[in-house]
């Protein structure tokens, strides 16, 4: 591959076998500077389920090139049991991955072509594993770049919130890898023993639901692999980044304050979804690839290139807009901070006040009574968007109406926050099992609400995630509740708003019963952040650039959409939620592949026990006679005692249907 003046020539080895101790062989992408066994270089691995030949193959055919010309081994490996790897995949970060992570960089750091010394990178489950790995402490990596990511997977991933079930993700996100996991390898890299590997998967890998489901606490499951348990293993460099769109975000001020003084650390939050930034959606994006190259340059070859030197955090301050389900574009600018937490943010805080008022001063003898409606939460929006055009909340009016709201006077100032905004709670539920949902929102002069963030507590987890403690009816707790980090400029004018409920379908599972809370007394504390003039000097990102795609044709069109149906007569709620990214051919070997979702999440209002939640996937993949095609069907359901779950995959070589499994099980509920 011929490069521009100054940059190496890369060449592409499209498949090499890395082996484990146990025998097991993880296959692996890798793009290298042609001389690099004149003049070895450091290597970045980027180590993920999501199949080096098909998924994620055009995506990375724009970074780790990029890397490789500025004189580095980019690193693309399947996880054990995934694309064309051996194995079996069990389970999400599981110490095995962890291991087999450990040898994968010691493997790296032992070839002629690698300098010793290796730095991890990856988005989503990358990044939850970049930092695992780096609490492992392997000798050879020196840095991790981890993004949308996050130090503890109880509080912030796709199973639980607020020690509540996040039901709009946790069943998807379950059906989705059923499906992923049950795909077969190309038999182009892995021979004629493809079949084989195929079945194995397809008889030997569970749904991962039944594990999830079955630790509705914060127990020693969810611990392994969670680094807030012990900061101070981690002794690399750590760049930690994220956006405000995205759902992982708030590992990144915990990291920074977590991290032990001696552990060089960085961290970066922009306008954008579940993204690369050099590819984020709302934009604007930036050049994050040259980011990279920067933080490699310093810690994989000592290079001084400045970036030490510039402030702990950088983020982008967004300005209020119209509420709409998509945004191209957050106006907003870039603001820094030296040190976090932040010793010039301070918290402002306001009193829930009587007729729905938020003011400065103390409230006395504030009685009020409010009984949740099914329907909240349908205005919701994704809980991980990935900047499609139906991710992002609409407008919260309806949904304030369907909730206990509380709004301030008209702001005589600009108050920009950054930080965490919690809630101080005085409450009482007339039943065992309840929850309280909290929005805080931008009211506009004109009306719009415009959703800033949220947050979730479980009530018998008042006292903490581990050990639950039924509420007694009618007796009231006080609770805190922390919303998601965010930064949000509020302008004159415009109106602060909080709003509580004891549902919120379908991001939470609803409780076993309908739910009626008794509010004494609350406080909204907001991390205000004070206009800093240096922001105005800070070194400006360059624009967006990245490697040359693969080239592709789509055979059939992407569709992504989200329907909402309502019998005003049955007082049914429906939503149906679809992802289809078309079929795609890669033009260089002639492989398809296809993936296609549908979530259809179901309500009665006044019964939460009618909640169901159905998840049906479809993924194929080809290449002329050879044609593959696995669906699965997931559905969930609930009484008062127990989740029910069923999980079904079959699977088809051509025509011929050659796999066929159900699993059905029964799931106590645990005070959720």
């Amino acid at each position: 591959m011929t490069a521009p003046a100054g940059l190496r020539p890369v060449r592409e080895i499209e498949n090499t076998w890395i082996p484990m101790p146990d025998g097991c062989r993880l296959a692996a992408r890798i793009w290298l500077p042609e001389d690099a066994e004149e003049r070895p270089v450091p290597a970045v691995l980027e180590y993920i389920p999501y199949r080096k030949t098909d998924d994620t193959a055009v995506g990375d055919s724009t970074r780790h090139p990029y890397v490789a010309a500025r004189g580095y081994a980019g690193v693309r490996v399947d996880l054990r049991g995934s694309g064309d790897s051996d194995g079996i995949l069990l389970d999400e970060y599981l110490p095995q991955e962890q291991d087999d992570a450990e040898a994968v960089i010691a493997w790296l750091a032992d070839q002629s072509w690698c300098t010793g010394a290796v730095g991890m990178i990856g988005i989503s489950w990358g990044g939850f594993n970049g930092l695992q790995v780096a609490a492992r402490r392997p000798p050879a990596l020196k840095a991790i770049v981890t993004l949308c990511s996050t130090d503890d997977r109880y509080a912030d991933d796709v199973h639980y919130m607020g020690g509540c079930v996040l039901a709009s993700e946790m069943i998807g996100w379950a059906s989705t890898m059923l499906a992923y996991n049950s795909r077969a390898p190309d038999p182009t890299v892995v021979g004629e023993r493809w079949r084989s590997m195929w079945l194995d998967r397809l008889e030997r890998t569970p749904p991962f639901l039944h594990t999830w489901l079955a630790h509705q606490r914060r127990d020693d499951y969810w611990k392994q692999g969670s680094v807030c348990e012990d900061y101070g293993a981690i002794e690399c460099a750590v760049y930690a980044v994220g956006g405000w769109a995205d759902a992982y975000r708030n590992a990144i001020p915990r990291l920074l304050e977590g991290l032990p003084e001696n552990v060089p650390r960085k961290a970066l939050v922009g306008p954008w979804s579940h993204n690369y930034p050099e590819a984020g959606i709302p934009g604007p994006t930036i050049g994050f690839l040259q980011e990279t190259v920067r933080w490699w340059d310093h810690w994989l070859k000592g290079e001084d290139t400045g970036i030490m030197d510039e402030p702990v955090l950088r983020a982008w301050m967004p300005e209020p807009v119209a509420p709409a389900p998509f945004h191209a574009e957050r106006p907003g600018r870039w603001v820094a901070e030296a040190a976090w937490p932040s010793p010039r943010v301070e918290p402002q805080t306001f009193a829930l006040g009587p007729g729905g008022t938020l003011v400065d001063g103390p409230v006395e003898d504030l009685r009020l009574t409010f009984e949740g409606a099914q329907a909240a939460g349908v205005d919701a929006g994704t809980w991980c968007p990935y900047g499609r055009t139906t991710d992002t909340p609409p407008d919260q009016r309806a949904e304030d109406g369907l909730a206990l709201s509380f709004t301030s006077a008209p702001l005589d100032e600009p108050s920009e926050l950054l930080g965490f905004p919690e809630l101080v709670l005085t409450v009482a539920a007339d039943r065992r099992d309840a929850f309280v949902a909290v929005r805080l929102c931008d009211v506009a002069p004109d009306g719009a609400s415009l959703l800033v963030c949220r947050g979730v507590l479980n009530l018998t987890h008042r006292t903490g995630h581990e050990q639950p403690e039924p509420l007694e009816p009618g007796r009231p707790v006080t609770v805190r509740i922390r919303l998601g980090f965010i930064a949000h400029a509020f302008r004159p004018g415009h109106r602060v708003r909080v709003a509580l409920s004891p549902t919120y379908w379908p991001w939470i599972w609803p409780s076993p019963e309908p739910v009626t809370l008794q509010l004494s007394g609350g406080t909204l504390e907001l991390p205000v952040r004070p206009v800093r003039p240096e922001d105005d000097e800070l070194r400006p990102f360059e624009d967006s650039e990245s490697a040359p795609p693969l080239a592709t044709e789509m055979m059939r069109a992407a569709e992504s959409g989200r329907e909402i149906h309502r019998s005003v007569e049955s007082g049914r709620l429906e939503q149906t939620w679809i992802e289809d990214s078309g079929r795609e051919r890669m033009l260089r070997d002639g492989l398809e592949w296809e993936t296609c979702g549908r979530d259809v999440y179901m309500i009665l209002d006044g019964d939460p026990l009618s909640a169901s939640i159905s998840s049906a996937w479809t993924v194929a993949q080809g290449r002329g006679p050879w044609q593959i095609r696995v669906e699965t069907r997931s559905t969930m359901t609930a009484d008062r005692e127990n989740f029910r779950v069923t999980n079904a995959v079959d699977a088809y070589e051509g025509a011929t249907r050659v796999f066929a499994k159900v699993w059905d099980t029964s799931i106590p509920r645990d005070h959720v």
